[in-house]
């Protein structure tokens, strides 16, 4: 098994510098399983949504519903990913101030990974508490 780091998941999934991204291509389908910790996944999601590339949600959920289709590919714990990116989906938008804003990838994918060290804990899972407001819309988060 061999991890790999955002730049190169960003590679892979943007194709834009030639020589890197074959390098990517190569290693995500190379012979040995890849994995991609929560932190790549973070960062890579967070890079995708940022002012560079503006992904809405929909695109976001696709990016990493085609990570899951990758026959190599492996995350920490894919279930947990998984779940997080149903909560993600889900999200509505609340008002906030002014503004409408819904929960991002990672308060769910927060909130899921809680809820899996507890289970592995065998601890009873009383939630994660959070001041920011959309995330709280995500089931098992707690306002402080």
């Amino acid at each position: 098994m061999i991890a790999i780091d955002t730049n190169v998941l960003l590679r892979y999934l943007l194709s834009d510098d030639e020589a890197q991204s074959v390098n990517a291509d190569g290693l995500i389908n190379g012979p040995a399983p890849v994995l991609i910790t929560d932190v790549v996944l973070t960062e890579t999601l967070w890079t995708l949504k940022g002012k560079k590339y503006k992904l809405d949600k929909s695109a976001i959920v696709d990016v990493v519903n085609s990570l899951f289709e990758e026959p190599n590919i492996f995350f920490e714990d894919g279930q947990t990913v998984w779940r997080a990116l149903n909560d993600y989906r889900q999200a509505q938008p609340i008002k906030v101030g002014r503004k409408k804003k819904a929960a991002d990838f990672p308060d769910a994918l927060i909130v899921n990974k809680a809820r899996f060290i507890s289970e592995e804990k065998e601890e009873p899972f009383d939630g994660v508490y959070t001041f920011d407001l959309a995330a709280q819309e995500i089931p098992g988060t707690e306002r402080p």
